[in-house]
């Protein structure tokens, strides 16, 4: 019993963790798209390109860290990963050329490639299945208290203001050594690891690629994060060059979407619990679209206000259900590589704000706002197909029995808290 409650102890302890660095990151991330288009006098397709390039290296490296974390634990590949973002926030605050501001923002941007399956899996590893829904969404909402708080406290001090960015960084690297000090409480099926076989971290990831549940998965996902990963970096140009009084309307429009999350996500994990994830997923697939087509049509506060309430709704109904169906598709000793491989996703984050802005540069809001429709709609597509695959032959056999056990449907387990 003392054991169960050190171990949901320590899966507050990274929502917590989860929360504070992320107001760091909003208070400062949030506003770099403005901060390059208004310091350093960058187009909106160019200020896609640079804010993208992160996020696509991140995402070939965030494959081999989740099974790098699968051989030597979690929490070292965590513990480095938080220290390099501290030294990047650092970095981003003294730049004074583009070369130098955009070189850190690379750095911070596979970090935090890194850092999230890498924090999924271990809040996995920790926590025991029936409650991991409940904990993924406390670490959304916590995530999106950051998001809701972080902007406000940027646009007070000036946005993008390189003391915030010290700040940030501060933040970032105690939060390194709190992970560092605390022993993690590992949950682990004995049976499963008895039983595992040792295979090699490239061996582990063709492994996961392997999957041809996981394939869907990364190619819906990759939709998915290039529709809300890097909203920002399209949207505050779009409001910036459209909307009266842009700048500050975008702002409020960052700590709506935050607030929304942080209301509506225990309605929406209840609703996922009710309507299973691939559902809930593809319904949050349909607020999206209605979301961008909102955007489309608005021309002041209110309107953008709405659409981004209706946009929050389907985020917190797509996050949270895409881990639990790559969760699903995983295995105690294959997790770090499977969520590392889907992690692979992230290449989102580059395709959103680079083809966003090229959009948004050649065809204005229209063309932006329709492509990320598209992105949604094709997005539900791939999840519905990939839910309704087999399991690879090799996975089943890498696999032990004890693996197996507690399937919920017919190729997914653990969907349901």
């Amino acid at each position: 019993m003392g054991h169960e409650k050190q171990r949901l102890n320590y899966v507050l302890f990274l929502v917590a963790g989860a929360g504070f660095v992320n107001v760091a990151r909003a208070m400062t991330l949030s506003f770099l798209a403005i901060k390059l288009q208004q310091s350093f006098g960058l187009g909106p397709a160019m200020i896609g390109v640079l804010l993208g390039i992160g996020p696509l290296v991140g995402a070939v490296a965030a494959p081999f860290a989740g099974s790098l974390s699968d051989k030597v634990g979690r929490k070292s590949v965590l513990t480095l990963t938080l220290l390099s973002m501290a030294i990047a926030m650092a970095g981003m605050g003294i730049a004074k050329t583009v070369l130098a501001f955009c070189l850190a923002q690379i750095v911070a941007a596979v970090a935090i490639a890194i850092n999230e399956p890498i924090s999924r899996a271990l809040m996995s590893d920790v926590c025991p299945e029936p409650m991991r829904l409940k904990y993924f969404s406390w670490r959304y909402t916590a995530i999106n208290f950051g998001f809701a708080v972080g902007p406000l406290i940027g646009i007070a001090a000036g946005a993008a203001s390189t003391m915030l960015f010290v700040i940030a960084g501060i933040v970032y690297a105690l939060f390194a050594l709190a992970l560092h000090l605390l022993k993690v409480p590992a949950y682990q099926d004995s049976g499963e690891t008895a039983a595992a076989p040792k295979i090699s971290i490239l061996q582990s990831i063709k492994t996961a690629i392997r999957d041809p549940r996981l394939a869907f998965f990364v190619g819906g996902g990759t939709l998915l994060v290039a529709v809300y990963g890097q909203w920002s970096a399209t949207l505050a140009p779009y409001l910036a060059g459209n909307i009266s009084g842009g700048v500050e309307i975008f702002a409020y429009i960052v700590s709506i979407n935050g607030a929304v999350v942080l209301l509506g996500n225990p309605f929406a994990r209840r609703f996922i619990e009710r309507a299973d994830a691939l559902n809930a997923l593809v319904i949050g697939c349909l607020l999206f679209l209605a979301g961008e087509l909102g955007f489309l049509a608005s021309s002041g506060f209110w309107s953008l206000a709405i659409s981004m309430v209706i946009f929050t709704i389907g985020e917190i109904l797509v996050v949270p259900s895409e881990y639990m169906l790559v969760d699903g598709i995983a295995n105690d000793r294959n997790r770090g590589s499977y969520f590392g491989a889907h992690s692979f996703s992230t290449v989102g984050n580059f395709v959103g704000p680079t083809f966003g802005g090229l959009m948004l540069g050649a065809f204005g809001g229209p063309g932006m706002f329709l492509l990320f429709a598209a992105f949604a709609v094709g997005s539900a597509i791939l999840f519905a197909i990939g839910t309704r695959m087999p399991p690879p032959r090799a996975s089943v056999e890498l696999i032990p029995a004890a693996a197996s056990e507690g399937v919920a449907g017919p190729h997914l387990r653990g969907l349901y808290a």
